[in-house]
């Protein structure tokens, strides 16, 4: 079995669990990079796998979103009662990613059984029950406001930690890239108190878009990323989010994935509904 060196505990137990976020990779504390992974069990609980590196998988281990695996999960020391550390070598894949036909339907019928009223239920569930991953949908999005990380580069520190790997079969082609900007969500919940959240977007989805972007349209990069992350999760998608919080801060909560399959609409032309 493979550890991070997180403890020495041997008690595993096999979870079939649906992958519905991976996180932008950051260097870790104790080793390597690592991308904070979470889903839904087979008995529809949340799950967070971590800390999981995932671009030092081998091939055959590494997975898609949507796509269901087996894998032997030990719990972890964190105190987050959702977090289980995985045994890497045990990771099997099962099958396709779940299909996105019928307005991601199949998706749809495991995630959504788990959406919480509002953001503002989740924090104060995770005061009575420790629980620190969630869905919700927004109320309004209100912009997608995108900042300069204080430092573009990685630190000496971050470097010598990025630069290490040979623990593993596998080591990836390319140093991890840094992301230079922060991309937060403004928004509202569906709560009459509610005034208002500002939420980091950690999805690696959104990190990649940026990647891409920068590289085919140059310093023209923040037009199609603002169109594909700001217009259209508003206009275009019935956009959920995806959170949970950080071990080191209990309390903050981050937009760890997206959930956005498309507006259910009306058609009279062929009287019933259809997908925007």
């Amino acid at each position: 079995m493979t550890f991070l060196n997180w403890g020495s505990v041997v008690v595993y137990q096999r979870k079939k669990v649906l992958i519905v976020v991976k996180t932008y990779p950051t260097p870790a504390r104790k080793g390597v990079e690592v991308s904070c992974t979470a889903g839904i069990t087979e008995d529809r609980k949340w799950i967070r796998l971590f800390p999981l590196p995932f671009r030092f998988l081998r091939s055959e281990k590494q997975f898609k979103k949507y796509q269901w695996i087996e894998v032997a999960v030990m719990k972890a020391s964190d105190p987050r009662p959702d977090s289980w550390i995985v045994d890497l070598d045990s990771i099997k894949v099962l099958g396709d990613p779940l299909p996105t036909s019928d307005g991601w339907q199949a998706r749809k019928d495991i995630v959504l059984p788990l959406l919480a009223p509002s953001l503002c239920h989740l924090v104060r569930n995770r005061e009575k029950t420790g629980s620190t991953l969630g869905i919700f949908k927004p109320k309004e999005i209100r912009g997608l406001i995108i900042e300069p990380e204080e430092s573009a580069s990685w630190t000496e520190q971050e470097l010598n930690i990025l630069s290490q790997g040979s623990m593993f079969d596998r080591k990836p082609f390319k140093l991890l890239e840094k992301i230079p900007y922060k991309f937060i969500y403004s928004l509202t919940c569906n709560e009459p108190s509610c005034v208002g959240h500002r939420l980091s977007v950690v999805d690696w989805e959104v990190a990649q878009a940026y990647r891409t972007w920068r590289k085919h349209y140059g310093n023209q990069w923040e037009q199609p990323f603002r169109q594909r992350f700001e217009t259209e999760m508003i206009r275009k998608y019935d956009t959920h989010f995806y959170v949970g919080t950080l071990r080191a801060h209990p309390d903050r909560w981050i937009i760890i994935g997206l959930f956005y399959p498309p507006r259910l609409t009306w058609s009279r032309s062929i009287g019933g509904v259809k997908w925007a």
